[in-house]
């Protein structure tokens, strides 16, 4: 337990980095009162089993640097998780009895691979998505007490979307057509004999994807939840993959919707994403009726629809912290110590840009008026969105001292197709167009000293941040890049098949066929460009910011002798190790400070 004395010493930026969490908690289908969660509580994040009746909470994976991805059997009887080396996302699935025992692999004879989709049946049978480089996509069927059969095979990327209630249908996302932003559906028997198919990149436009949202928790029932792009936005429909009927639910809400089936399958619990921030409503399919669930203005990270009919969900705000709810109010499950400090409320900032207007997020120090050091601190993805949602990392920026601005960039998901689209071909150079509308309304509002602007970002973010330190190099007066693209082709060539196809995708081929594209949208093109100092952070495994990359970047930088910094870590594209994300932030934090200029009152004084 922590003393007291001590936390009073502890700023507040680390107790909310160390603050337990958790994760919302997955159900076994036939065994409700079993659960599994994510949690940090011993410092790295590792899977937890929890019997909901009895109350006991039981670590289950213990690791060196961490495990998140895991699930439970129908019957809860087991606890599948993923099983890589250091974080480089390529290994087995791995199984362990839910009360505790020895792991087994859970897939004995199949070899390790990226994982690409896993669904679990009542039966016991299990669809396993995995990639490779050599081979791509493929997916095997395992039987109880049976061999893994291979039921697909494709170069392109893949997964497994879902398999129904009673086992006799697979629902898988392929990209075959070669679009890997704009995926289609196949469903197919066990054997791997097709039974539908529904495409919406038909007749050559490629341009509207699918998702699978999952099938209706019925036996017999061939209904599937599907995601589409059809108006604009990604919305859900259902699909009845016997028939062929599509039913359209009519919502007319804003932004983007997905869904997942009520436990009995008569409605659909509706997540509702607008404007960076989030609500639940419960649609009843015989009425067509959609019901708002009473929720906090913030971000719900996850819901999940319970057999009693309630809604458990993982809220917060950028004031407040995450913790589990349910729409009977209070809060479910919660991670015993210290809670971590509250932050401060963002501000929506509309600024108007080249490709439309831009919306950014912006949190100040309280009571404290610019202009400002300002952090634009850059999401990555490219495909997702910065929310009014709890994060430790931008707080931290703000306890120091300095205004952060979160800009969701054209590539951002939530404000619609066209918009997540719009960066293909010119990638990076779109996004850095809209940071720089936003950083000029920034200075010109008084909020930021354009004399102590930080340009920083992980992975997605962090490419951003080193290509707008040699796009934009009077911009900015110092970078800090965390496990970013630095040397785009050599980056293609090293990272995993998934990401290859994307990168195809973004410029319209590979860098022998669109030589000019990787070039223009490459930070290594542009890094004798570069005058601030720059800070770069990178795990030695990442499979998706290869090190290689990254290094022939630094040596860049070395050769003309540019200020710079740089750290290495024993783990993948990021760490799931609390002091080690600590150590980051606070070595990010020492090295702006050293960098930025003094403020002008600040010299005044000192003259």
């Amino acid at each position: 337990m922590t003393d007291p004395t001590e936390t009073k010493t502890v700023p507040d930026w680390e107790r909310r980095f160390r603050a337990p969490r958790v994760s919302l908690p997955e159900w076994a289908w036939d065994a409700p009162g079993r659960g599994l969660f994510v949690s940090n509580a011993t410092g790295t994040y590792e899977l937890y089993a929890w019997d909901r009746e009895s109350g006991h909470r039981r670590q289950v994976t213990d690791r060196a640097n961490g495990t998140t991805d895991g699930t439970l059997t129908a019957d809860g009887a087991w606890v599948w998780w993923f099983s890589d080396t250091d974080g480089d996302e390529f290994g087995v699935w791995m199984r362990q009895p839910f009360h505790g025992g020895e792991d087994e692999p859970a897939v004995p004879g199949l070899a390790p691979g990226y994982s690409a989709g896993l669904a679990l049946g009542r039966d016991g049978t299990a669809v396993i998505g995995r990639s490779t480089d050599e081979v791509g996509t493929t997916v095997h069927v395992l039987r109880p007490g049976g061999e893994p059969v291979e039921i697909y095979r494709h170069r392109e990327s893949a997964g497994v979307g879902d398999l129904s209630h009673d086992g006799l249908l697979i629902a898988l996302e392929h990209t075959e057509h070669g679009d890997a932003m704009h995926a289609a559906l196949r469903v197919v028997r066990p054997d791997g004999s097709t039974v539908a198919e529904l495409d919406d990149t038909a007749g050559g436009t490629r341009e509207l994807g699918l998702s699978v949202l999952g099938f209706a928790p019925v036996d017999g029932d061939t209904r599937l939840l599907v995601g589409h792009q059809r108006r604009g936005r990604w919305e859900p429909m259902i699909w009845d993959v016997a028939t062929g009927t599509e039913t359209d639910l009519g919502l007319d809400l804003p932004g983007d919707v997905s869904a997942e089936w009520y436990p009995d399958g008569s409605g659909l619990l509706i997540v509702h994403d607008f404007e960076a921030r989030s609500e639940l409503w419960r649609y009843d399919i015989a009425r067509r009726e959609p019901v708002r669930l009473d929720t906090p203005p913030g971000s719900v990270s996850g819901a999940t629809a319970r057999p009693d009919g309630t809604v458990e969900y993982l809220w917060s705000s950028a004031a407040r912290p995450s913790a589990v709810r349910s729409t009977t109010g209070g809060v479910v499950l919660d991670a015993p110590g210290e809670k971590a400090p509250d932050s401060v409320a963002v501000e929506d900032v509309w600024v108007d840009g080249p490709g439309g207007r831009i919306h950014a997020l912006v949190q100040r120090p309280a009571g404290v008026t610019g202009p400002l050091p300002t952090v634009f601190d850059i999401h990555g993805g490219p495909t997702w969105h910065d929310s009014d949602a709890f994060a430790a990392g931008p707080a931290a920026w703000v306890d120091h001292g300095y205004a952060v601005v979160r800009v969701n960039y054209r590539g951002s998901t939530g404000y619609g197709r066209e918009w997540t689209d719009a960066l293909k071909h010119r990638v990076g150079l779109i996004e850095l167009e809209d940071v720089a509308a936003v950083r000029e309304w920034a200075v010109a509002s008084g909020l930021a000293d354009p004399a102590r602007l930080v340009l920083t970002g992980g992975s997605w973010g962090g490419y951003l941040t080193l290509l707008g330190l040699g796009t934009q190099p009077d911009a900015w007066a110092v970078g800090v890049a965390a496990v970013p693209v630095a040397d785009y082709v050599t980056a293609y060539h090293d990272e995993m098949e998934a990401l290859k196809a994307m990168d195809r995708t973004l410029f319209g081929g590979s860098p022998e066929e669109v030589p000019e594209r990787f070039r223009a949208s490459s930070p290594l093109t542009y890094v004798d460009e570069v005058r601030a100092p720059v800070y770069i952070s990178a795990g030695v495994n990442d499979p998706r910011c290869p090190i290689r990359q990254v290094e022939n970047y630094v040596d860049r930088l070395a050769a003309r002798g540019a200020v710079h910094e740089v750290y290495r870590y024993d783990a993948g594209h990021g760490s799931l190790v609390v002091e080690e994300r600590i150590k980051q932030v606070r070595l990010e934090l020492d090295f702006v400070a050293r960098q930025l200029p003094p403020a002008r009152s600040e010299e005044a004084a000192a003259e």
